[in-house]
Order: C-alpha cells, then sequence, then structure tokens
C-alpha cells in the first residue's frame, strides 16, 4: 500500500484516524501497531513475519543488553544484536548480489556454484526498520534510552507505518517519550494535513510526470539519444528522486503530526548547496546522521589524522552506496560521493570558499547530474556509456530521441515549476507577509492573516483535488525509495 492510493486515500487513512480517536489512550498504541501491520501485510504478507521476528529480536537483545553486569558483556551483547540485524539485511537484500559475484570466484578454483531455487525476494522496507532497529539497541547501550520494557511498544517504534516503508529513520530516542505520552492539538493535526497535501502533490503533480522523459532517456539505447536528451533526461530523473523522495517524507512527517508523533526533517533544499559536503547536510538527513553517529564517528571520524578521515568517509560512502542497492552501480556512486567529499574535507576554503555564488552552485549542480546517472542507470557500464554521450566523448550523428521526442507540454511545464520549487520559496514568502503584517495596524494584520489563510486552505484544497484526479487516472506511481 502506498501513500498516494485511493486505498490509503479514502480508506486506510480516515478508518485508522477515526479509531484512533475514539479510542482511551491506553488502546491508541495497540490500535496504531494493528494498523501497522496491516499496511505492511498489505504488499508484503509473508514478509511482514520477517518483519514481526525483528521486533521481537530487537525487544530480547535490548532487554539483554540493559540487564548486563558490566560495560564489556554489555558492548558484546550489542555487538551480536548488530551482527543479527546485519544478517537480516545480508541474506535478504544482498543475498542474490553476493551469489552471483562469488559464483564466478568458485568456479576459478574449480568448486560448484552456489545454487539458488529461486531469486531471493527483497522485502519493501528493510533497509529503514533494520537501521530503526540497529539505532534503539545502540541508544540504549549508550544510555541514551531505556530498554523498552513492553514488546508493542518496541514494536510501535519499528513498525510505525508513516514511516515504515521509506523513513524518514527515526531515532528511538528523538521519540521514546513521544510512543509512551504524546498529545494531539487541532493546530498539530491540522499542520499534518497540510504537510501531507503538500508532500502528496510534490510526489503526484512533479515526481510522476518527470518519471517519464526520465524512465524514456535511460531505456533508450545510447546510440540512439541526442546529448542535449541524456542531460535533459538525467535532469528530470534528479528532479523526480527528489520530489518522490522529499514528497515521501512529507507524507510521513504529516501523517506523524496527525497521530501525536514529531519526525524530525529530513530534506532541506538540497540543491541550493555550495559544496556537496553542505549536500549531504542537506540531503537525506536521517540516513546521512545515521551514519555519521553510529558508523563514521564510532570509527574515529575525523579524530585521528587526515589519512584515517579519508579512510573512514570512504567506508561510509561505500556502505551508503552499498545501503541503496545490492548493485556495483550504486557502490560506484557511494564512493563518487565520498571522493567530493573527501577532497572538499581538505581544500573546500582554499577552492570553493572563495568561488562565485552561482558558480559554486553549478558546481553541485554537475556533480548531481553525473552521479544522479551513476544512481539511476542500470550497470555500471550503461552508466559510463551515458556520460560519454553527455560530454561529447561519444558522438550519435542522427539520433532518434531528442528533447523534442521525449517531452511533452506537460512534463515541460512541470520541469520549470520543479526549477523554481528546488528553491526556498515558502520561506521567502513567510518573511515578506512577517514584514507586512509587522507594518499593518493590528485589524489590518489579522485579515491579512485570514486572507493569507484562505488562498492556503483553496491552494492545498486545489492541489489535493488535482493529484486525486492524477491518481485515478492510474498514471505512474511507486515510490522510487520502495526499492531500497
Amino acid at each position: 500500500m502506498v501513500f498516494s492510493s485511493t486505498i490509503f486515500l479514502f480508506l486506510f487513512l480516515p478508518i485508522v484516524l477515526l479509531i484512533h480517536f475514539l479510542l482511551p489512550w491506553r488502546c491508541r498504541n495497540v490500535w496504531l501497531l494493528i494498523a501497522s501491520i496491516v499496511f505492511y501485510a498489505w504488499g508484503e504478507v509473508v514478509f511482514c513475519l520477517l518483519m514481526l521476528a525483528s521486533i521481537l529480536v530487537n525487544y530480547t537483545l535490548g532487554m539483554m543488553i540493559a540487564r548486563q553486569p558490566t560495560r564489556r558483556d554489555a558492548r558484546m551483547a550489542v555487538g551480536l544484536a548488530v551482527a543479527v540485524n546485519l544478517a537480516f539485511l545480508a541474506i535478504f537484500k544482498y543475498g542474490n548480489f553476493i551469489v552471483a559475484n562469488v559464483n564466478p570466484l568458485l568456479c576459478g578454483v574449480g568448486l560448484p556454484p552456489i545454487d539458488l531455487v529461486e531469486p531471493i525476494h527483497l522485502p519493501i522496507g528493510i533497509s529503514f526498520y533494520t537501521f530503526q532497529a540497529i539505532s534503539y539497541i545502540v541508544d540504549v547501550y549508550r544510555g541514551r534510552a531505556e530498554a523498552q520494557r513492553d514488546p508493542l511498544k518496541v514494536g510501535l517504534y519499528i513498525a510505525l507505518f508513516p514511516q515504515l516503508i521509506a523513513g524518514p529513520i527515526v531515532r528511538y530516542h528523538d521519540i521514546a517519550s513521544q510512543i509512551m505520552s504524546r498529545a494531539i492539538l487541532f493546530g498539530d493535526f491540522a499542520y499534518g494535513v497540510r504537510r501531507f497535501i503538500i508532500g502528496l502533490a510534490k510526489k503526484v503533480l512533479i515526481a510522476n510526470t518527470l518519471a517519464g522523459p526520465a524512465d524514456v532517456v535511460f531505456s533508450c539505447s545510447p546510440d540512439t539519444l541526442s546529448a542535449g536528451a541524456a542531460w535533459f533526461g538525467t535532469a528530470c530523473y534528479a528532479f523526480q528522486i527528489y520530489f518522490d523522495f522529499s514528497g515521501y517524507s512529507d507524507m510521513a512527517i504529516g501523517l506523524g503530526r496527525m497521530f501525536g508523533f514529531r519526525f524530525l526533517e529530513n530534506f532541506d533544499h538540497p540543491y541550493i548547496s555550495r559544496s556537496m559536503t553542505e549536500f549531504w547536510r542537506r540531503w537525506h538527513i536521517s540516513l546521512s546522521t545515521w551514519f555519521r553517529d553510529y558508523l563514521y564517528i564510532p570509527l574515529g571520524g575525523n579524530r585521528l589524522g587526515k589519512v584515517r578521515t579519508l579512510t573512514n568517509l570512504l567506508i561510509v560512502f561505500f556502505l551508503c552506496g552499498l545501503w541503496h542497492g545490492a548493485q556495483w552501480n550504486f557502490v560506484v556512486w557511494g564512493l563518487f560521493h565520498g571522493m567530493f567529499l573527501v577532497a572538499e574535507r581538505f581544500r573546500r576554503d582554499r577552492v570553493l570558499s572563495p568561488l562565485w555564488r552561482p558558480v559554486s552552485h553549478l558546481y553541485v549542480c554537475l556533480v548531481c547530474l553525473v552521479s544522479w546517472t551513476l544512481f539511476r542507470a542500470d550497470t555500471v557500464s550503461q552508466s559510463v556509456t551515458m556520460l560519454s554521450l553527455m560530454f561529447g566523448i561519444t558522438h550519435v550523428a542522427n539520433p532518434a530521441q531528442s528533447i523534442g521526442t521525449i517531452v511533452d507540454h506537460e512534463a515541460m511545464i512541470v520541469f520549470f515549476i520543479a526549477v523554481a520549487a528546488i528553491l526556498p520559496l515558502a520561506c521567502f514568502v513567510r518573511s515578506a507577509a512577517a514584514r507586512l503584517r509587522d507594518r499593518l495596524a493590528e485589524e489590518r494584520s489579522a485579515v491579512l492573516d485570514l486572507v493569507i489563510s484562505i488562498f492556503v486552505a483553496l491552494g492545498l484544497a486545489g492541489m489535493f483535488l488535482v493529484a486525486v484526479v492524477k491518481i485515478a487516472a492510474g498514471t505512474y506511481n511507486p515510490f522510487i525509495y520502495f526499492r531500497f
């Protein structure tokens, strides 16, 4: 089940909300856990058992860590817990990848290859809920949170449906108190509705529309593409993945607020960054900070000299790439970003800081477009061929596909809307409205607030209506990050 579906919007969510508010407080967590299990089982009936097993295992191991008499024993218990969680990922996410890469080595030394009866299916959201489980275990070990004695509350933390499938990755210590007790005010609920509609519009109206040109470009043979079409298709994908994933995060944050949970932000206008280091402070914040706090800093961070810092950064981004998918192109994508962060770590003040602001923005956009080519391509060789075409290393004499053939009027209009929407325009508008309000008398200020509220409500209603019409039309709709 996806948020941008009629079943979720007009059946699942209204029923869950209605019963949630009718139930007494002591029953609400149980109801949310049941609803979350149904939400996951809607598309993953068999692998729902895997998620429930993860909940049971991490509850048990969390209690085990809390009961260890010495720090050394607790460290051994947390090592076991992390190993068990990573084993889930290794088997179900990387099993096919490992077998495919180990078999040639086995054949090379005369050993029989590993023969899987059938490919291992990737459970939806396993990367997200596994990382949340690890954060729970580590938070208990570090003393940032107490081990939860109620397995249902551990289950709710791991399986809570707003962020279960594609994040954001929520830390246990950030919402532990909210699981125990939370208040839902009208203002919070209204904010949640607004945030959900904005996310839905970003996903359905922008991401889904720009998916068309991107899919055409990356499904074509490169010898049929013009360089302009390759650049335009890659730019469409850059917008698609941003508005798709940030739209999902907006919907998750909005849904969480409707039920009384406050999730941290996951995106902060990453395409306005002036360096790749800044980009990763703004892009998929919950993942980048997870790797920082649970891997980079424990490895030594930047405290052990330049060589160790370089090594730690490359390890983090190697694993960040591998986290996104069990393919070599994701590994190359991660290392590509890691190389730029390493270079910026030691040369940013000398090279990037003096640059004119538009030039530094152009640098980030160019690096991102190259990296998204690596990310979107099915293989490393395909991405190399695409990049050769984009940078003029290869040339197609009479391309069958040009910008004019891959894009229609709707996609072109949405493309320019996306260009405007990556800017923090809402912040500028709020700031201008606040300045105007300060200059007006109290009575006129109240009128201005009323007018703004009416326009916002009408705008949100319009976006929701158009998005629902698009969904009902049965256009492209799956979330990109479901595959990770």
